[in-house]
């Protein structure tokens, strides 16, 4: 069998939805379920075969509905699940599927299974979450039974004076995890899927499924910043010991009873060996997997990981990423996930564009046919297809709704305050530093016309618009056959047009050149060449030799004038600024 058998979910265009700021329908200033059934013929027009929701579900949003407080219901601020049962039908009449996101690492602390759990140490639900007793110090201090320290907060573990011991939370103290080696939970899990399943989904999105089994004892982290009290422990929770086989039990209890579409989210891991065991078929898990290192790109890693700080990126750093992924494990089935965008990332045309006036269209469709041209599953986040860009730097801290950079900043703030002994202190490269790669980039209302709020509400808008919304909107770019949407939509015609653009082999022509990247794609007999000038600046880029380069044919490009693309090819490409070029060659 070839390793690269063509299914439905590998030609796919997926769309991420992140429903609270996608389209209000009833003015409340909160996104909703009819919200999105009224804009179905808006994604099917773009070329959506996919819709993905990020959490719908009952819950608190202490982290805007990871933390759910009832997996088999419907948040009322965004419906009922007779709404979901209407968007459903909605979907599949344009022949279009719908994803779900599954958040089963933690689920909320109003979660009627934790509020047992802790209700005592003999409840039968006890055992459904992770409770250590305190440690004590030789003063009789009471402290948490390890250093681990939570991602959005300092310690990973919550006091609870009912039963004097501490539960684990990896996030929030509203998140606490649900304990996986407990088969009752394996169970109450592969029983909540299969009510979404039964009721049509067709697939799911899987939040931090790589951490659902830590190691065993629980010890403390090694000290790797030791100024702090508590430590990264992510090397003892991500990739556990037993995470492949509770997957494995999945697939083979729920998934491989349906043509479902999955893909798990695997967070704190760059190392493409360990992701492979998730998505190589011989191991029966996930059709694919997000993998973070394009998104961790420009954030430093040393001495510890700091993803709201911008790390200055080379073209080459890029390009050796995208390489390497794109040859991966391809005779044994590895199959990609492509993405640049989504809820958890800044604007991709303000992070490896050009967001300025002059380039952020030409930018951003460099980047769309950089997207459709590369091997896997193609996944597209709301407002992407605008060219939508980053909030400006003139937005204070109190603009941003995210817990985790309003953790960051507070966390800073307090420390400075106590470091100087002032609380008048400076916070501007705090500040620089969200502008670039806060995760609230991703999640402001949808733009959708110039009218107030961008069209997004009637009412007050949970959150702020983008300043530029007047110019920047779907309305506006509908009918312009120049806008960004309109080119994201003949990209990802050319893409399904193409099958060597989602299945070919890939091989990089432009390694160490910190302008140019530039590849071909391979499949049966057609060839694909891409060349995306990642600068400002007019290039001149040299085809290597050895190749009939006159065969190809220029198929797509990003400039609206001079294109070139209907020159002969070689010896050399001469770009503009931003520029993208497609050219396929037949037999």
């Amino acid at each position: 069998m070839a390793p690269h058998p063509e299914t439905w979910w590998k030609n796919a265009v997926i769309y991420q939805i992140y429903p609270v700021s996608f389209f209000d329908s009833n003015g409340d200033g909160i996104g909703d379920l009819n919200g999105i059934a009224s804009k179905l013929d808006y994604l099917k027009d773009l070329g959506v075969d996919v819709l993905w929701l990020s959490p719908i579900y009952k819950s608190p949003l202490a982290d805007m509905g990871y933390d759910i407080s009832d997996y088999r219901d419907i948040d009322p601020r965004y419906g009922t699940l007779q709404d979901w049962d209407k968007l459903l039908a909605g979907v599949h009449a344009r022949g279009m599927k719908l994803m779900m996101d599954l958040v089963v690492n933690h689920s909320s602390d109003e979660h009627e299974w934790f509020i047992e759990s802790k209700s005592s140490k003999t409840h039968p639900k006890r055992d459904w979450y992770i409770w250590r007793p305190p440690r004590y110090d030789a003063a009789g201090n009471r402290h948490p039974p390890n250093n681990w320290k939570a991602q959005f907060e300092g310690s990973a573990w919550d006091y609870d004076s009912t039963t004097d011991e501490y539960y684990l939370h990896l996030y929030l103290s509203k998140q606490p995890d649900l304990n996986w080696e407990n088969l009752d939970v394996r169970q109450a899990v592969w029983d909540l899927m299969s009510f979404w399943i039964n009721r049509g989904c067709d697939g799911f999105r899987m939040d931090v499924i790589n951490i659902i089994s830590k190691v065993a004892g629980l010890p403390d982290a090694p000290v790797t910043d030791p100024g702090e009290e508590y430590q990264d422990a992510s090397p003892l929770f991500a990739n556990g010991p037993h995470v492949h086989e509770y997957i494995q039990e999945m697939n083979l209890k729920v998934l491989s009873q349906h043509d479902l579409i999955t893909v798990g989210e695997t967070p704190f891991t760059h190392s493409a060996a360990e992701l492979a065991k998730y998505v190589l078929p011989a191991n029966k898990e996930l059709n694919m997997v997000f993998h973070f290192e394009i998104a961790d790109l420009d954030s430093p890693s040393l001495p510890k990981h700091e993803p709201f700080i911008h790390r200055p990126w080379k073209v080459s750093e890029f390009k050796e990423i995208v390489t390497r992924w794109q040859q991966f494990e391809r005779d044994a089935g590895f199959w990609n996930a492509i993405f640049i965008e989504n809820h958890d990332r800044a604007r991709s045309v303000s992070r490896f564009g050009n967001d300025t006036e002059q380039w952020r269209a030409i930018s951003a469709k460099m980047l769309a046919i950089l997207e459709v041209t590369l091997g896997g599953t193609q996944y597209v986040f709301q407002g992407q297809e605008l060219g939508l860009k980053n909030f400006p730097r003139s937005w204070g801290i109190e603009e941003y709704k995210d817990v985790a950079s309003q953790n960051w900043y507070h966390e800073i703030l307090e420390k400075r305050k106590r470091e100087s002994g002032k609380d008048d202190v400076n916070m501007s490269d705090i500040l620089d530093g969200l502008q670039k790669k806060a995760r609230d980039h991703a999640r402001v209302p949808m733009q959708w016309d110039s009218s107030a709020h961008a069209g997004f509400t009637t009412g007050v808008p949970w959150m702020g618009v983008n300043d530029d919304y007047k110019a920047w909107n779907a309305a506006a770019q509908l009918d312009d056959d120049k806008s960004v949407r309109s080119f994201w939509k003949r990209a990802l015609r050319l893409r399904k047009e193409n099958k060597v653009l989602i299945y070919g082999d890939f091989v990089s022509l432009s390694p160490q050149n910190e302008q140019i990247f530039a590849y071909t794609r391979s499949y049966e007999d057609r060839h694909a060449f891409v060349v995306l000038n990642f600068t400002p600046e007019n290039v001149t880029f040299t085809l290597p030799q050895g190749e009939n380069w006159s065969k190809f044919v220029g198929v797509f490009g990003n400039q609206e004038e001079d294109l070139g693309l209907d020159a002969p090819l070689g010896p050399t490409v001469h770009l503009k600024g931003y520029e993208g070029r497609v050219y396929i060659q037949t037999g």
